[in-house]
């Protein structure tokens, strides 16, 4: 099942295994769906390697993995470059929305309904500004020490799939929680003592919003 937000395509939202039998432009998939490449050029992928729910590790080539680690200012600036010019992919999981433990004192085990592959534009203006403008706000609020800030895809999500969403082969509408939204970028400055983010005071966290329907 592909998914897209016509009236900006600023958003796609493509089942994994939908994605693998028939990967978008810029994608090819090979050896039974297990290794998939990608074009660097115009695509940045945050995609961790993942085991399929039939079974069967999936690796892409040219991702960069969810945590991504800069060092100094030329890095951050490519970095920042890429998210702002490309299209931008990552996984993420439509989980249950309830428990399904009735006791409470239990380990909550939260069931993965479907994986899906997530594509924002970048380059695309309401997208581009709110990724500087969270990057510019988490550079202001750390006086050059090293940081960490997540860039979160869930407000999307939510905003796409709205009150009442059918998964792929199931006719019941479901309101799914959605997990693994986020891609991280670390940066570690050369600061001689880092205290703030030695004691964890250098995380920061933004969204990115559905500009759909």
């Amino acid at each position: 099942m592909t998914i897209t937000d016509v009236s900006r395509c600023t958003m796609e939202v493509i089942e994994v295994e939908e994605f693998l039998r028939n990967p978008p432009p810029g994608f090819t998939v090979e050896a039974g769906y297990r290794f998939v490449k990608s074009d660097p050029e115009n695509c940045c992928v945050f995609i961790d390697d993942f085991e399929l729910s039939r079974g069967g590790k999936v690796v892409f080539q040219h991702s960069q993995g969810k945590k991504i680690t800069v060092r100094n200012l030329g890095d951050y600036t490519r970095f920042r470059k890429s998210l702002t010019s490309k299209k931008i992919y990552i996984l993420v999981s439509a989980c249950e929305s309830k428990p399904s433990s009735t006791d409470r004192k239990a380990p909550q085990k939260i069931k993965v309904l479907q994986q899906y592959v997530v594509s924002i534009d970048g380059s695309n203006p309401l997208i581009k500004w709110e990724i500087e403008r969270g990057l510019d706000r988490t550079i202001s609020s750390v006086a050059g020490e090293s940081y960490r800030v997540d860039i979160d895809l869930c407000d999307a999500l939510r905003g796409w799939a709205g009150e009442s969403f059918c998964l792929l082969g199931n006719r019941e509408k479901v309101t799914p929680v959605w997990k693994d939204t986020c891609f991280t970028l670390k940066y570690y400055s050369d600061a001689l003592f880092d205290f703030p983010h030695w004691l964890g005071f250098s995380k920061r966290h933004f969204k990115i919003s559905y500009h759909g329907r």
